[in-house]
């Protein structure tokens, strides 16, 4: 298969072609050159779309990573033939870096605030990573490394409150635990609205309705199907709503109801 086949595929619209068409060229500059390659940060759902990619020319070796484990926002890391996985990712001069900004402890500053600022320099999106912030007057940013000059010379606070920067090791990243509701649930079978309607507490045809309305992704991938099937290990996000992962299984209830056990990210 060639790569307009390829693109033809997998690609849902120009974006995300444009996308793909990126990765297929630096998955050839790790395959047949030798050099390591990878993709700008990425969201889940883009992550999702590489995925798929990627396994339809036979998995090459690749990895995601956005700087710790269970990141967001991450990169698409082309393995060379004589790379090591391991290695790639404890590399001192790999491809991400940390920023970590101090501001005042009583800046009631949000993670949409730093953002701004921080699009507010020129840089794209697509260089950035999660936005940490572990503390009050405390923020990491996970970038680029060839953004981070930008970033620590340019970036000169958030708001009307000034900022001391400082480079960190991705090591020294302080994430967040993630909060998280468990919620223990039957339904008469786990259709796509079903699964939705128990993780956000909604109705059944409110449920549907959003389904509906493209408003709810499956694995990161929009759906619009409400009879689609839901598995354990299943990500829901919903628009508006936030994300659940559907735990377990556990089987069928005496009644013949299927049993969820979900978590709700708050």
């Amino acid at each position: 298969m060639n790569k307009k086949e390829l693109l033809d595929r997998c690609a849902r619209d120009g974006e995300e072609r444009v996308l793909l068409a990126r990765v297929l060229d630096k998955l050839e500059l790790a395959q047949n050159r030798g050099v390591p390659a990878h993709t700008p940060f990425l969201s889940p759902g883009e992550q999702a779309s590489v995925t798929d990619l990627l396994n339809s020319v036979g998995r090459p070796r690749h990895l995601f990573w956005g700087g710790y484990p269970d990141s967001e926002r991450q990169v698409c890391l082309l393995l060379a033939d004589w790379q090591e996985e391991d290695g790639v990712l404890t590399d001192p001069e790999g491809p991400l870096t940390a920023i970590e900004a101090k501001f005042p402890a009583d800046a009631p500053l949000t993670h949409r605030d730093i953002l701004g600022s921080l699009m507010g320099l020129g840089v794209t999106r697509e260089v950035l990573g999660d936005i940490l912030l572990p503390q009050p007057g405390l923020c990491q940013v996970v970038v680029l490394r060839e953004a981070a000059p930008i970033l620590l010379s340019q970036w000169e606070g958030a708001g009307r409150y000034k900022v001391s920067l400082s480079e960190i090791p991705l090591q020294q990243l302080t994430p967040k635990p993630a909060q998280v509701k468990t919620i223990r649930d039957t339904v008469a079978t786990p259709r796509l609205d079903a699964v939705v309607a128990s993780g956000f507490s909604l109705s059944r045809s409110k449920a549907a309705a959003l389904v509906a309305a493209g408003k709810v992704s499956l694995n990161h991938r929009e759906c619009l199907k409400a009879d689609r099937q839901v598995g354990e290990g299943d990500v829901l996000t919903c628009r508006g709503l936030g994300k659940c992962v559907v735990k377990e299984v556990p089987g069928q209830s005496k009644k013949g109801r299927t049993m969820l056990v979900i978590e709700r990210y708050l």
